[in-house]
């Protein structure tokens, strides 16, 4: 399966947050999309970086709760890892846990198209092996 697949079934619609907006902004659009990390974006086509629930809490345990009034350019991972819609699941997936990465934008063209997160990877991993039982179980009654 390829990543143009999870992004056919789940849709290309993106989060995003500017890299001025603050912290506190940031949390926000997490709890109104019920997500676990944004990709930083001045214009939400090019990438400026990822921030998540974890950069959040891990600065937090750094610099206190006047972390909610900074900008997200100053948590953000700006270093970020992307795929393309041509890529395969299964690289995605080995990617992801060698690297402890739980979200991956999917660019095309230079642009932000989407975004993959390891819930998306598992639940094709599970797609896969049902239809594989599936049709297995269907050979044994032919």
């Amino acid at each position: 399966m390829r990543i143009r697949d999870i992004l056919r079934r789940k849709g290309g619609t993106v989060a995003t947050v500017r890299p001025d907006a603050t912290v506190r902004e940031l949390l926000a659009t997490l709890a109104e999309h019920n997500i676990g990390a944004v990709v930083v974006s001045a214009d939400g086509v090019t990438i400026a970086g990822i921030a998540s629930e974890r950069d959040v809490v891990r600065r937090m345990h750094e610099r206190g709760a006047d972390l909610l009034s900074g900008t997200v350019s100053e948590i953000m991972t700006s270093e970020v890892r992307t795929c393309g819609l041509n890529d395969m699941v299964d690289g995605l997936r080995r990617i992801m846990t060698e690297h402890r990465i739980r979200h991956l934008p999917v660019v095309a063209d230079g642009k932000l198209v989407g975004i993959v997160s390891i819930g998306d990877v598992v639940k094709s991993a599970i797609d896969d092996l049902e239809t594989e039982r599936e049709q297995l179980f269907g050979y044994i009654q032919s």
